[in-house]
């Protein structure tokens, strides 16, 4: 029986995908394969026999990846399993800021008392009167799946979209409206936009990339929205923004000393894949990659190895190995197991930067001497055999 460990609550309707040979274990240390949505886990001494970790979403800001990467475990998200949630929370944040909703509702609670609320309204509402979104221009920073779906529903709207991303993906191209502008440099979505909208991963080249020179290009009275990471934008510039007029709202998914209760700032408690779908779209694409990695040693989806999908193994055996990303592995892989007389009957070997992942099936059962002897090769991290 394979054992696998919840850190957070997991949607059932993703755990009933698990086999019957899956059965759930409450020590960590026993389980093959981690499921986690929030929990951090930079802290947590990784068990020897942990193969994988799923997340249920898409940031992966609470996983030691390298550290995983160095000892053969594999880490996966599910990106795109929560961007209609994420997508619907966008549309309404926008819409939020654009007429003043939060605070005539603010307006509403404090007059709750008064007999005359409703002829009051009247006179007060005008303090609250915004814009429509139609016929305005919108630029979306990163068009993945999140990104995606914003620009079409955005262009449903009746505005202008400008979508800026130098590694559009040919899935994501096909799904874009084809009335999305896509533009190659990203100041002119600084430049020409009423509302800019970010969906890029937090990586060192994108933190505080929304900087105060970045802001500094926008049209005054800009409405900025973020639902990707706080930490892409540099939020205590953007308060300048906003007492400086350039910015007109500021509206988050990520509460923070900084911007919590701030003027000019909507912030939300991290809502965006807040809802039963998402959730459960989440658990079952979380499962499923589970399942394929511990069961065949395919890979869909890590985001610290590479994709390498071989199918099933109808041959004797499949073992896989994780190794540094160099010169010669192949060779030195082959000639082991040439020297104890396995025929290869298929291979694959795919790297991702410093890593690289192979998938070896054989005609031949695979000893524990012939992977001892891949294990002792240079550069190899971790020797698994899967069948």
């Amino acid at each position: 029986m394979r054992k696998y460990y919840c850190m957070n609550p997991i949607a059932q309707v993703g755990l009933d995908n698990f086999s019957k040979n899956y059965i759930k274990t409450d020590e960590i240390t026993e389980a093959e394969g981690i499921l986690v949505r929030s929990a951090s886990m930079h802290d947590m001494e990784l068990p020897d026999g942990l193969l994988a970790v799923a997340r249920a979403g898409a940031g992966v800001n609470n996983i030691p990846l390298e550290k995983c990467a160095e000892k053969g475990i594999v880490v996966f998200n599910t990106p795109g399993a929560n961007a209609n949630g994420v997508k619907e929370l966008v549309i309404a944040g926008m819409l939020l800021a654009s007429r003043d909703v939060v605070s005539g509702i603010n307006w509403v609670k404090e007059n709750q008392e008064d007999e005359n609320i409703a002829k009051d309204a009247e006179k007060a509402k005008k303090k609250f009167a915004g814009t429509e979104v139609m016929g305005k221009r919108l630029g979306i920073i990163g068009l993945g799946a999140i990104g995606v779906k914003v620009a079409n529903v955005a262009r449903h709207l009746g505005m202008e979209v400008l979508g800026y991303d130098p590694y559009v993906s040919v899935d994501a191209a096909w799904k874009l409206s084809r009335d999305v502008r896509h533009v190659l440099d990203v100041n002119e979505i600084y430049e020409q936009c009423d509302y800019i909208t970010i969906h890029v991963p937090l990586m060192d080249s994108t933190k505080n990339m929304i900087s105060a020179e970045a802001i500094s290009r926008m049209k005054d009275g800009v409405i900025l929205l973020n639902f990707a990471r706080d930490l892409l934008v540099d939020e205590e510039a953007v308060l300048d923004g906003i007492t400086a007029g350039k910015i007109r709202r500021y509206v988050s998914d990520f509460p923070n000393p900084v911007t919590a209760g701030k003027p000019g700032c909507i912030v939300i408690p991290h809502l965006g894949a807040s809802t039963e779908e998402s959730e459960e779209n989440c658990a079952v694409m979380a499962v499923r990659q589970l399942q394929e990695y511990l069961e065949n040693g395919n890979i869909l989806h890590s985001v610290n190895f590479p994709d390498c999908d071989m199918g099933v193994c109808t041959a004797e055996s499949r073992v896989v190995i994780f190794h540094k990303n160099i010169a010669n592995m192949i060779a030195k892989f082959s000639s082991v197991l040439g020297w104890n007389n396995l025929n290869i009957a298929n291979m694959m070997n795919k790297s991702k930067g410093d890593v690289a992942y192979t998938m070896v099936d054989l005609e031949s059962s695979v000893s524990g001497s012939i992977v001892n002897q891949l294990k002792t090769i240079d550069g190899v991290f971790r020797v698994r055999v899967v069948k």
